[in-house]
């Protein structure tokens, strides 16, 4: 299988098309199950502080053999944790955790706007990366007005919004607010677990004119609209199949027709209301 496709982020870095989420990977299964996936030509791994699994995402980068500086390693900060002397507190626990020299990307993993300190977080996280410590700097679940408060205070653009995506909810404003201030997007819960969509026709259609299973024609379409997907599997065949999708393209009409399956949020995830600790 070829590699996974880089783009660059608005700060030079070289950024994979998909990555692997690891939310629910502990333990030593955990770890076996990300070691596959870099073994598979895997490069970027997303955790956060509220996965509970930095020390084995560390252990896997470790334990694969693959040179450090090929690997990005994404963790966030929680909500009890924003604040200046809060997240740079965050960032050095992450990274006795992790039990690495430095954070690729850190991303405020959600804005948590009753408290309101996401800009004096985001304060810190550009002094941690000035000072070495994180490589790039993003945020998570953040809206437009939340991504231009942010960038007019500190002058700083987010390489990177993390967000809820999927054809059932495609995000085309934000993605468009993405473009115009060169953020890039990233999908979590990209196949809208829990959810019929790779049951529905137009999705299973398209997978059947490119010889694709419904998995890989979703994870075409996010590639499409430009945003990385972190697709989560334990399985090794399944993470094979999940990278496995720069060798097809969609028509401009199954993108929009996927797109049309819109129907908005599916879990109670408005970055206005909903807050995690």
């Amino acid at each position: 299988m070829p590699g996974i496709p880089t783009v660059p982020l608005n700060d030079g870095t070289d950024f994979p098309e998909l990555g692997l989420g690891t939310y629910n990977l502990r333990g030593e299964a955990g770890v076996t199950a990300m070691v596959s996936a870099l073994e598979s030509g895997y490069r970027l791994l997303d955790s956060a502080v509220n996965y509970e699994n930095e020390a084995e995402v560390g252990e896997a980068v470790r334990r694969s053999g693959i040179p450090r500086d090929e690997i990005l390693v994404t963790t966030k900060i929680p909500g009890r944790d924003h604040g200046y002397d809060e997240a740079t507190a965050s960032a050095r626990r992450s990274l006795d955790t992790l039990g690495l020299d430095r954070i690729d990307l850190y991303l405020i993993h959600w804005p948590n706007p009753s408290v309101d300190k996401y800009v004096d977080t985001w304060r810190a996280m550009i002094d941690l990366r000035a000072d070495g410590a994180v490589r790039s700097i993003g945020v998570s679940n953040f809206t437009e007005p939340m991504l231009r408060r942010i960038v007019e205070e500190t002058g700083v653009v987010p390489a990177v919004n993390q967000v809820e995506l999927h054809p059932y909810f495609p995000q085309d404003q934000l993605r468009a607010v993405h473009a115009e201030l060169g953020i890039r997007t990233e999908s979590w819960s990209p196949l809208a677990r829990r959810s019929e969509l790779l049951g529905e026709s137009v999705v299973t259609e398209v997978a059947h004119a490119h010889g694709v299973t419904p998995t890989q024609a979703v994870l075409r379409w996010h590639v499409q609209v430009g945003s990385t997907p972190i697709p989560k599997s334990a399985d090794p065949q399944r993470q094979r199949e999940n990278a496995d999708v720069f060798g097809f393209e969609l028509t401009s009409e199954e993108v929009d027709a996927l797109s049309a399956l819109r129907r908005g949020r599916l879990w109670d995830g408005d970055p206005d209301t909903h807050e995690e600790m």
